[in-house]
């Protein structure tokens, strides 16, 4: 008997393009682009990439954050609070621009919608 499912895939491998940024110095946001529908809809429904989930890999309340998908452009922007201000002592990444690392990882059910 064959397994009908397939594995996860990391965010890494399904995603068009990962960038972060600053959004002013008390804000960062995570931009996410997908080159297919099917790829766009299962990152969207990926429990890795839901508002809990991600604020719990930044050290947030999920409060301070939000995951806005853009069906249009297939993606999704997540903007949250900075936990420290950018160029403040202990900043070790001014411009935000390698904040998105920590999702690279998350796991995305193989799409099947075009």
């Amino acid at each position: 008997m064959t397994d009908n499912l397939q594995k996860p895939r990391p965010l890494a491998d399904v995603a068009r393009i990962i960038r972060s940024k600053n959004a002013g110095p008390g804000l960062l946001t995570i931009d996410l682009f997908f080159n297919t529908g099917s790829d766009y809809n299962a990152a969207i429904a990926a429990e890795g990439l839901q508002a809990e989930a991600v604020a719990a890999r930044y050290g947030l309340s999920a409060n301070r954050l939000r995951v806005i998908p853009y069906p249009l452009a297939r993606a999704i922007k997540i903007t949250m609070d900075r936990l420290i201000i950018a160029g403040s002592p202990g900043d070790n990444d001014v411009y935000g621009a390698q904040q998105h690392a920590l999702l690279l990882d998350v796991d995305i059910p193989e799409g099947n919608t075009p």
